[in-house]
């Protein structure tokens, strides 16, 4: 089951609508079902609680209002055990045949 923290993306009708962080998770007074706090990262922020069996907090599909949705959690991306596609940058500011262009440069020009 996905945990207090963990970020997920909810589907509005199989389409990706916006990115939530589980906010918490207390049991509801039925079996099996949940309150689960989310914060919706979107602007403005906009914290919501929704109550949801295990399964749809697990990313199982639900209807709200006649609308299906879903929760699917959010991996991130793992780095190559030998550096490449990191992201990190040379001691020259160079990933390969990238530059690092400063921003306070061009403002000057």
């Amino acid at each position: 089951m996905a945990q207090e923290k963990d970020v997920v993306l909810i589907y509005h009708e199989d389409k990706p609508l916006t990115f939530a962080r589980i906010e918490d998770i207390q049991p509801d007074v039925k079996p099996d079902w949940y309150h689960v706090r989310l914060l919706l990262l979107q602007i403005p922020l906009q914290p919501v609680t929704w109550i949801l069996r295990t399964a749809y907090i697990d990313g199982g599909e639900f209807t709200m209002n006649g609308d299906r949705m879903r929760l699917e959690p959010v991996v991130s991306p793992e780095v190559a055990p030998d550096g490449e596609d990191s992201g990190e940058m040379t001691e020259t500011g160079e990933k390969g045949d990238a530059k690092v262009i400063s921003f306070a440069d061009l403002k000057r020009k």
